[in-house]
């Protein structure tokens, strides 16, 4: 697909719009808001309500140590086949959760136990890629990841890999074309690195 079902909103945006898209992008960013928001906003109610579990999920008050939210992130995206949203996790997020190439890759195309993966990184895998083929979560995934995580940080997972999910449908459904910026699936993976 070379253009979108639905067309990113281009700018000049009218202030309404402008302040809702300014929400959506981190503090002091000089980027342009992603073509992901500016295709959220054609619903301005759904993107309102949106809004603020993307921003929690993305916060440290969500309790997650930012290499475990985004290895769950990248997890999920590569489960789903969403390039969109991967290349722009891991332009943005990747080097600042200690995530080198190998590791990228490994999010794409490694299985839970990849070397280029700490050992505690596996679970966090695991549940993402469980989640993905079951819709639950083994007693032995869950009892590495209880080890780590207290009951908050357990739901936050949850809903991140939920969240994710619903993230990547919008980026796969509408046919968002990969921000200019960001990480490019054949670089990261020295191949044709999927959809």
């Amino acid at each position: 697909m070379t253009n979108p079902r639905i067309a990113p909103l281009e700018p000049p945006h009218p202030p309404a719009r402008a302040e809702a898209l300014a929400r959506w992008m981190p503090p002091g960013s000089t980027l342009e808001p992603l073509s992901l928001f500016r295709t959220l906003v054609h619903g301005p109610a759904l993107a309102e309500a949106m809004w603020p579990l993307g921003a929690h999920l993305l916060s440290r008050r969500s309790g997650l140590p930012i290499r475990a939210r985004e290895l769950v992130i990248l997890r999920v995206c590569a489960r789903c086949g969403c390039s969109y949203e991967w290349g722009v996790h891991a332009a943005v997020f990747g080097a600042a959760a200690g995530l080198d190439a190998a590791a990228l890759r490994a999010t794409w195309s490694g299985t839970s136990g990849d070397a280029a993966l700490a050992a505690e990184d596996a679970p966090l895998l695991s549940l993402v890629d469980e989640l993905h083929a079951t819709g639950s979560v083994s007693d032995g995934t869950w009892s590495a990841l209880a080890a780590r995580f207290e009951p908050p940080g357990l739901l936050a997972l949850l809903v991140l890999a939920g969240w994710y999910h619903a993230i990547a449908y919008v980026a796969n459904g509408v046919g968002l074309p990969p921000e200019p910026w960001a990480a490019r699936l054949e670089r990261t993976l020295g191949g044709s690195g999927g959809s």
